[in-house]
């Protein structure tokens, strides 16, 4: 029998595409996938989650201190200005400012977080805090009730402000990269925060030492400096927290 010939011009087109694209590609086959690595390798030259994450640095390190030496301020004796409390009366008011925390990060966060933004929100607690924190000392000279109910109201005020802003900065590290480089950003920016985290324990308990053996000091007496020292830790990450430091990504990325 004759043998006829079979003619397929859509293989041949689809070969050619394909030489053709392994010529360009020379030889690997895995464009896409370079470009999608070199893409993935410029996550610290992104300059709004860098950003973003050296200001959490900044106020987990504040953070950490602030949980380290409220305790040990709280149980020391009123001669080097503290509270004198058992550790019972600690574990009291470290468990109401949890039940706040919980009610407030469930309820009221996501509405004040619409209403003013992440970065808005986290400048207005991050302001309210210093004062705040500055009163600590005063609040030290009261007794009985009246000392229990304001070191509560200022316990739980002084976390919600501090959720606040390590939220908002939480927030703005996840929009300032795209969905499948959120991974990557987060464990940047935990490994950053682990380095503060450890400083603050060590670094709030020397300073407290020192202070509680300044008592008589003209300038800042006692736990004074104590607490001005976290509010110029505080000061500092607002400062951070404002243009040109503190850049937002204009296009967000899709979730």
């Amino acid at each position: 029998m004759q043998e006829t010939l079979h003619n397929h011009p859509r293989i041949e087109s689809a070969a050619a595409a394909d030489d053709d694209d392994f010529l360009e590609t020379g030889g690997t086959g895995c464009d896409d996938k370079d470009k999608r690595i070199q893409k993935d390798e410029n996550l610290f030259l992104n300059w709004p989650l860098m950003s973003s994450i050296i200001v959490y640095c900044v106020f987990s390190l504040h953070d950490m201190a602030y949980q380290e030496v409220f305790s040990l301020w709280a149980v020391s004796p009123r001669r080097l200005g503290g509270l004198n409390f058992t550790t019972d009366n600690v574990g009291d008011v470290l468990s109401v400012t949890g039940t706040g925390l919980i009610i407030y990060q469930l309820f009221v966060y996501p509405k004040l977080e619409k209403a003013f933004g992440p970065i808005g929100l986290a400048r207005i607690a991050g302001v309210v805090s210093i004062p705040l924190l500055q009163s600590y000392p005063f609040i030290a000279m009261l007794s009985g009730f009246t000392l229990y109910l304001l070191i509560n109201i200022a316990s739980v005020s002084k976390n919600l402000l501090q959720v606040s802003i390590i939220t908002g900065m939480f927030l703005l590290q996840n929009r300032a990269v795209e969905q499948h480089q959120r991974g990557a950003a987060n464990g940047i920016a935990m490994t950053a925060m682990s380095i503060f985290k450890t400083i603050g324990p060590a670094g709030g308990g020397a300073i407290l030492a020192w202070s509680q053996k300044r008592m008589g000091a003209s300038f800042l007496p006692g736990v004074h400096m104590l607490f001005f020292i976290l509010n110029i830790v505080m000061g500092l990450g607002v400062l951070l927290l404002f243009t040109p430091f503190l850049t937002i990504r204009k296009n967000t990325p899709t979730t």
